[in-house]
């Protein structure tokens, strides 16, 4: 591709996942996002909940400054505790309602662009159903809630349904889609989250997945996975660096999909949607380094598009 994809997204990365101990809330979080902000390849900051006010109104100011955009992922709270949107159990429910509740009160005080979750775990076929009802009611009640804070996108990301991963409810594209569908008959500004590093998970190649979020689809997250090497010590959804040995995605991967979403019209100069690296230091790796070579990977990949 000629033309630079900065025209057709907000290059971004998740600051929680290259340094895992932020990840509740406490930790290095203003240096190593004044790292993230002085690097103008990035438009866009991932973030989940930070404890201290003063932190929160710092990260605020820095992204201010720097003119970067801010967007709150809420799934370290829901994971970390545990937490099920999708539970069977009234009470467990609304524990994971409330805990998110309060991740939209920070990304709102943060003035994040979106919110966003994931379903809970994948209770099994005889209950899917149930449990699909029952995330869609949380869903539409977080979207009704983050109105009222000033309309901020609640958005679902796709996780895998693997015993070895995450094993999530959702889960397969085309469930996810059908799920949307339901939230946005309410809350249209609703959407969907697609991850390069679950779609081998998922058994999903990146256009059947593309197309099966249609215009949901929102926001986008490049990454990799290893799922043939149970000794890994990446071994199921932990995000490491393009291209590790016994990895799924690398230029190539990277290039497939950012074809698809160009394609199915989700890169788009008009509207420059949110485009994320996820991705996760192994033992011993330099931070810096894997910034790096995922700019290098995105680099030869887009062009090859």
């Amino acid at each position: 591709m000629d033309e630079p994809l900065s025209r057709y997204a907000r290059v971004g990365i998740i600051h929680f996942m290259l340094w895992p101990e932020t990840m509740g809330g406490d930790g290095p979080i203003v240096p190593t996002l004044e790292r993230l902000v002085g690097d103008t390849d990035f438009d866009a900051i991932e973030v989940t909940r930070i404890a201290d006010a003063a932190a929160r109104r710092t990260a605020r100011d820095l992204a201010a400054t720097a003119g970067v955009t801010l967007a709150f992922g809420a799934q370290p709270i829901l994971l970390g505790g545990q937490l099920d949107l999708n539970a069977l159990d009234e009470a467990a429910r609304a524990q994971a309602i409330d805990a998110v509740r309060d991740g939209i009160d920070q990304a709102t005080e943060l003035g994040a662009t979106g919110c966003a979750v994931l379903s809970g775990p994948d209770p099994g076929l005889a209950h899917r159903h149930q449990a699909t009802d029952l995330l869609v009611d949380s869903l539409k009640w977080l979207c009704d809630y983050a109105a009222h804070k000033g309309d901020l996108p609640i958005v679902l990301e796709t996780f895998d349904r693997k015993p070895f991963g995450k094993n999530c409810l959702i889960g397969p594209s085309t469930e996810a889609a059908e799920v949307a569908r339901r939230v946005r008959e309410h809350f249209p500004s609703f959407g969907l989250l697609l991850d390069l590093s679950h779609l081998p998970l998922l058994d999903e190649s990146p256009r059947d997945a593309i197309r099966a979020a249609g215009d949901a689809l929102v926001h986008a997250h490049m990454g990799n996975c290893v799922m043939r090497d149970a000794s890994h010590p990446a071994y199921g959804d932990h995000h490491p660096r393009f291209g590790v040995p016994g990895g799924e995605n690398d230029v190539l991967e990277l290039a497939e999909y950012l074809r698809a979403l160009l394609d199915a019209g989700f890169l788009d100069k008009a509207r420059r949607p949110i485009l994320s690296f996820e991705v996760k230091p192994l033992k011993g790796e330099c931070v810096e380094a894997l910034i790096a070579g995922s700019k290098r990977t995105l680099h030869a990949a887009w062009d090859a598009v």
